[in-house]
């Protein structure tokens, strides 16, 4: 399975299906809010949702659908990173709700060598997330630090800190 990508491996207009997606659950969204200390009533309380907003049900809190893309694009995109560098911008286009499920894809906007360090590159992305009618929820741009080919040799390859199995005692 593949986890992340070097510099090389990133090509400019590419875009990555991030597979599977997430149903989102009631639970999920409240120990989001309970996590972070959002507590909104338009997050946690149904009978306030229901009957003084325009939803008239709960929404789920935007950071957490935004946490939830990006998770869902490590493996695609930043599972090598050494580092993510700027959070450029951040859209919530469309509310999501409790048993919405969310897909996300991101794009390759652009990338370039790092000035500093010549074992290492910046890539551009920009990440969509959908619901399952294929509305757009979300939409950011992100620059992270990824390594190029000689950066993964020199460190000991893909999984360098893995430990290899003991032989069996008789």
């Amino acid at each position: 399975m593949q986890f992340g990508r070097t510099y090389e491996e990133f090509e400019v207009g590419a875009t990555y299906k991030h597979w599977p997606g997430k149903t989102v659950t009631e639970y999920d969204d409240h120990l989001f809010c309970l996590l972070t200390m959002n507590h909104h009533p338009l997050h946690m309380d149904t009978n306030y949702a229901e009957r003084t907003t325009d939803f008239g049900k709960n929404v789920v809190v935007g950071n957490y659908i935004y946490s939830l893309l990006l998770g869902m694009s490590v493996p695609d995109v930043s599972g090598k990173a050494i580092a993510n560098l700027e959070i450029e911008s951040l859209k919530h286009v469309a509310p999501t709700f409790h048993g919405d499920t969310i897909y996300g894809e991101t794009t390759v906007l652009d990338k370039w060598p790092s000035k500093s360090k010549n074992d290492r590159g910046i890539v551009h992305v920009e990440t969509k997330g959908y619901k399952q009618d294929g509305t757009l929820v979300c939409v950011f741009r992100r620059k992270v630090m990824v390594p190029t080919e000689t950066y993964i040799k020199e460190r000991g390859g893909e999984q360098p800190g893995r430990p290899e199995p003991k032989a069996q005692e008789k």
